[in-house]
């Protein structure tokens, strides 16, 4: 085998006064990174397999040992970077697409640290959380054009199927396949504790979930994988997966050696058969084939269940999201380019696709200057880290947001961006059933209860201080924006004025 000329990414230092060679980082490490020796039982490493999980040194009952990221040596290049060139090493070695996972590691402008919320003062006076309730819970779905009422104030009006939410917060589209059982059952039971919903993907509905459909939206994607009446009926929404921000106009890969029995049953495919979702779907080819779609799914639904229609922000969202709203959906999902995912192609997740944050702003006011903005819900998603985001988004426009990347931390990811290996050493994006036991779905679901119930509570104290006692006001409401540090031009596109005007 030909010498690698790629240095390791990361250094592992083990301090022999610490070291009790226990054998943990062994045992913990599904990377070969830490091997015992069969005779004499000492431990070594090598570092060039390592991928920076820290699963070893977290759980090191001594605290030998400390993983940090390697300084990249060489000489420095304004255009050929030394990432640069060890993308193209790589390349060079392997011959095919660099893969990864999660969102874009490029450094983007995010554009959630340049906008400032408003606070009240003395002529409009800020909300105590505590004196006067918040009413975060919000409804997802197209509303009528105006209501009617009798002589006695009964609702006349015909309502369209609504999600009801909570918190204006649920857990994106992550398959049973891309993600261990363990984890869809926590995502699950949080969002139904929560009252909320999480979106089992393009991987089916395990029978084991299904105790949770009533908080579940299933996913319609290319390879109809597990698709039929039962799922369908079960749910409480219906996505079609069109596009999503890390990877636009590209198909998805479930690899044929994760296809295990228990996803075979799921997806409704043969075991160990690779899952292919092509890019297009092979019955949509205009607006009116989506159409067709979205009634086709809701007749099959008895027009029970709102249609969601998951789509990539690119350059011509505005019209795309347009599109979705006049063909029938009733909810639009826009998913930016720091959208995560199991695995893509680098330079896809890199090259392609706009942030979220341009992409709800103008989708938000051209369905308004439409006047349809009331027929479908926007929610958004791409790399929201915390409340903050989320309230920038519901001022934008977006009447709710999905999470993903941020729920796999709750759980215990440690963005080592290795998904694609089937190797996650903290049994999060894996099927080895060895690591899918490190994810206790009990603790799991603890976790992303107590990360709703922190974030709900901010946001509750952020609609305080703004003196409003309802996320129904912030809702596209961009007076209660500021930008700082922006161009002109993004500004205009966000139509959000500078601070200090």
């Amino acid at each position: 085998m030909a010498l690698s000329v790629l240095a390791p990414e990361f250094t592992i230092k083990r301090d022999p006064d610490l070291c009790i060679e226990c054998g943990v980082c062994a045992r913990q490490c599904s990377y070969d990174t830490h091997t015992i020796d069969p005779e004499d039982g000492t431990i070594s490493s090598d570092a060039i397999n390592c991928c920076g999980c820290q699963r070893c040194a977290t759980l090191c009952p001594t605290g030998a040992l400390t993983v940090v990221e390697r300084e990249r040596t060489g000489r420095s290049h304004p255009n050929w970077t030394l990432g640069a060139q060890r993308s193209i090493s790589r390349q060079a070695e392997s011959g095919g697409m660099l893969l990864t996972g999660m969102g874009t590691d490029k450094e983007y402008r995010v554009i959630w640290d340049n906008l400032v919320l408003n606070a009240s003062q003395v002529t409009n006076p800020s909300i105590d959380p505590l004196r006067e309730p918040m009413e975060l819970r919000t409804y997802l779905g197209a509303k009528p054009d105006n209501l009617e009422f009798d002589d006695e104030g009964n609702l006349l009006t015909e309502m369209s199927p609504l999600l009801e939410l909570e918190i204006p917060v649920m857990f994106s589209a992550m398959s049973y396949g891309s993600i261990s059982l363990n984890a869809c059952k926590s995502l699950a039971a949080a969002a139904t504790a929560s009252g909320t919903y999480f979106n089992t993907g393009e991987g089916g509905l395990h029978k084991d979930l299904y105790e949770y459909a009533d908080h579940a939206i299933v996913q319609v994607a290319s390879g109809r994988f597990g698709v039929n009446p039962e799922y369908l009926g079960r749910a409480q929404a219906v996505e079609i997966k069109i596009g999503q921000g890390a990877k636009p106009g590209i198909g998805g890969h479930l690899p044929g050696e994760k296809v295990t029995a228990e996803i075979s049953e799921t997806r409704m495919i043969p075991i160990g058969a690779d899952a292919i979702s092509p890019a297009p779907h092979h019955d949509i080819y205009s607006i009116e084939d989506l159409k067709q779609l979205i009634f086709a799914l809701k007749e099959a639904t008895n027009y029970q269940k709102p249609i969601l229609v998951k789509i990539a922000a690119v350059n011509n969202v505005i019209p795309i999201a347009s599109g979705c709203v006049r063909a029938g959906a009733d909810i639009v999902a826009i998913d930016g380019v720091r959208g995560g995912s199991g695995a893509t192609p680098t330079v896809i997740r890199d090259n392609v696709g706009i942030p979220i944050e341009f992409a709800i702003a103008a989708v938000d006011s051209q369905l308004r200057k439409e006047n349809i903005r009331h027929k479908a819900a926007i929610v958004a998603a791409g790399g929201f880290r915390g409340s903050g985001d989320i309230m920038k988004a519901i001022a934008l426009g977006a009447d709710a947001v999905y999470i993903g990347t941020a729920a796999l931390i709750a759980l215990g990811c440690h963005m080592c961006q290795k998904c694609y290996t089937g190797k996650c050493t903290w049994g999060i994006a894996t099927q080895d059933p060895y690591l899918t036991k490190r994810l206790n779905p009990e603790i799991g679901t603890r976790r992303l209860k107590n990360l709703l119930r922190a974030w709900g509570l901010e946001m509750k104290e952020m609609l305080g201080g703004m003196g409003m006692d309802s996320i129904d006001a912030l809702r596209g409401n961009r007076e209660m924006l500021r930008a700082v540090g922006l161009t002109k031009e993004e500004s205009e596109i966000l139509d959000v004025a500078p601070a200090g005007s």
